[in-house]
C-alpha cells in the first residue's frame, strides 16, 4: 500500500492533473523495473499471524532490518511503519503483511538479486525470533478478527469505508498478498497501447500465478481466492475499465476516471483527514466538506491516484496488480513476463495483435475464469492454457531482443527468470493446483503442513 506523496504546490487549474502523469514519460534508455511483493508473517511454533508490537511482531521485524541491515526508520504518530533504503521501501499493508517496493532497475537480474537480497534479510531477522514468512495470494487458515490492523491512519480509515461497499474489502485489506510490477512509458501513445495490453493480459497473470486455493482452513473453490476478493470489492474502483480500450483514452481519460472515484483522505502534517466518500471534483473548487475553502495540492493528486486499485494502473509508471503472492522463483518471474511484453515494441506489437478483437464480455470472463480454474479455464474458444503458452512465447522473444546479460555477461539475458511459468504451462498446472494436490494427498487434509513447506 502507498506511502504518502509529497511535493508539488497548488493545483491552479484542471490541465495540471494529466500534465502530472505525463511528467512520468521517459526516453526508452532511461525505462526502470520496480517490482513489489507482499508475503504473510507469523509465529513458528502457532502458526498465528504476528501482531505489530511484541517480542515476535512485525516492529520486531523493523526493528531488526533497521539495526542490523542499514535502513531509515519511516515513522507515523510514534510508530515505527516502514523503512527506506537505496530507493527501496520496506512498507505494510493494513494486516502486517511485509512489502519489500524494490528500487527502480535497469535489468530483471538486478531486481531478482534485490529481491533475494531481501528475502535473506528478513529471514536472517525472522529466524533469530520465531517468526516465518510465507508467499501466497491469501491467508490460508487466519480469521478476520486474528488479522491485526497495522497503526496507520490510512488504514483506519479504509477499513471503516471498506466494510460500506463491496463485501470483501477487509479481507483484501488484512488477508491477501501479491507481487507486482511496475513499468514505464514514453509517450502518451506508449501508456495507451501498454495499458491497453495490461488489462486484457493480466487474466493470464491471474492465472499462471494463482496461489490462493485456501481460506479460514479449507479450500474455497476458486484458484485465486485473491482475484476473488478483488472481484467483490468496490465497484468504483477495481475492475477492468472497459473505458481504456475506447478511441480517444488518454492521460485525460484517465483522469476523469480518478475524479469520479470516492476519496478516503487528505493528508496534512502528519495526519490523515478524513474525506471518505468525498468528491475530489469539489476539492478543485475548494468545497471539500473536509478542507472547506482549501484547494487541493499536487500531493493530493498524487495521494488519490493511489487509491484506485483496478487490474492495471495508471501513475507517472503502470502497475501490473493481477498476480497472487506466491514462491520465491515467482517473484522474480513476474516482473521477466511483464517485460518481456512491454519493453520491446516487437513484443508489445504482437501482444496486441493477440487480444485487440477481445470485446468486454470476453476481458470480463477471462479475468473470471483465471480467479476461478486458473490454467484450466475455458472462455469460448480461448483455452487459457493455450494462451498463456502464446503469451510466453511473446513475452520470451521480447526478453531475448532486450539482450540484456546478467553474472557479468555469463548470462546472454533475461529469458531464464520465465522457467517457472513455462513449467507450469508444460503441466497445465499454476501453484494452486499444486497445493491442493498436496492438501488432498501427502498432507491428508492437514493445512498446517503448508507452513513448513512454503515459507521463505
Amino acid at each position: 500500500m502507498s506511502i504518502p506523496q509529497s511535493g508539488g504546490g497548488p493545483i491552479e487549474h484542471h490541465d495540471q492533473l494529466a500534465e502530472y502523469l505525463e511528467k512520468g514519460c521517459k526516453p526508452k534508455e532511461d525505462w526502470r523495473i520496480g517490482t513489489e511483493h507482499e508475503k504473510f508473517g507469523y509465529c513458528k511454533d502457532t502458526h498465528k499471524p504476528l501482531p505489530y508490537e511484541g517480542e515476535r511482531s512485525i516492529q520486531a521485524v523493523l526493528e531488526g532490518l533497521r539495526d542490523r541491515h542499514g535502513w531509515s526508520p519511516l515513522v507515523e504518530s510514534g510508530k515505527l511503519i516502514g523503512l527506506e533504503k537505496d530507493g527501496a521501501n520496506i512498507s505494510l499493508e493494513p494486516g502486517g503483511q511485509l512489502e519489500l517496493s524494490g528500487a527502480p532497475l535497469e535489468t530483471i537480474h538486478q531486481t531478482c538479486d534485490e529481491v533475494n537480497q531481501h528475502l535473506r534479510d528478513v529471514k536472517d531477522i525472522s529466524d533469530k525470533i520465531g517468526v516465518g514468512f510465507l508467499g501466497l495470494g491469501a491467508a490460508p487458515e487466519w480469521t478476520h478478527d486474528q488479522m491485526p490492523l497495522m497503526p496507520k491512519g490510512r488504514y483506519k480509515l479504509m477499513d471503516s469505508y471498506m466494510q460500506k461497499v463491496g463485501t470483501m474489502g477487509t479481507s483484501m485489506m488484512r488477508r491477501t498478498c501479491t507481487v507486482q510490477v511496475n513499468l514505464d512509458f514514453g509517450s502518451e501513445a506508449d501508456m495507451v497501447q501498454k495499458m491497453r495490453v495490461a488489462l486484457a493480459l493480466q487474466p493470464v497473470a491471474t492465472a499462471l500465478f494463482a496461489n490462493s486455493p485456501f481460506f479460514e482452513g479449507k479450500p474455497n473453490g476458486q484458484k485465486s481466492w485473491r482475484s476473488y476478493i478483488w472481484r467483490h470489492l468496490d465497484d468504483a474502483r477495481t475492475g477492468m475499465l472497459p473505458f481504456v480500450f475506447d478511441e480517444g483514452f488518454g492521460f485525460e481519460a484517465w483522469v476523469q476516471y480518478v475524479l469520479d472515484v470516492p476519496m478516503y483522505f487528505v493528508y496534512r502534517d502528519g495526519q490523515y483527514i478524513d474525506a471518505l466518500g468525498q468528491s475530489f471534483r469539489d476539492f478543485l473548487k475548494g468545497e471539500l466538506p473536509a478542507l472547506p475553502g482549501e484547494t487541493p495540492l499536487m500531493s493530493d493528486w498524487a495521494d488519490h491516484l493511489t487509491t484506485v486499485f483496478p487490474e492495471a494502473r495508471v501513475k507517472q509508471f503502470i502497475e501490473m496488480r493481477g498476480a497472487d503472492g506466491g514462491p520465491w522463483r515467482r517473484l522474480c518471474a513476474l516482473p521477466a513476463f511483464w517485460v518481456g511484453l512491454m519493453y520491446d515494441q516487437s513484443a508489445l506489437d504482437a501482444a496486441w495483435d493477440l487480444v485487440k478483437d477481445w470485446d468486454e464480455e470476453t476481458r470480463w470472463a477471462l479475468r473470471v475464469g483465471g480467479g476461478e480454474q486458473g490454467l484450466q479455464a475455458q472462455v469460448g474458444k480461448i483455452n487459457m492454457n493455450d494462451l498463456a503458452r502464446e503469451v510466453l512465447d511473446i513475452s520470451r522473444a521480447g526478453l531475448k531482443a532486450r539482450a540484456k546479460p546478467g553474472l557479468g555477461g555469463m548470462v546472454a539475458d533475461e529469458r531464464h527468470f520465465l522457467h517457472a511459468l513455462e513449467d507450469s504451462v508444460e503441466t497445465g498446472m499454476a501453484p494452486a493446483d499444486e497445493l491442493l494436490e498436496l492438501y488432498n494427498g501427502e498432507w491428508n487434509g492437514d493445512l498446517s503442513k503448508i507452513y513448513d513447506a512454503f515459507s521463505y
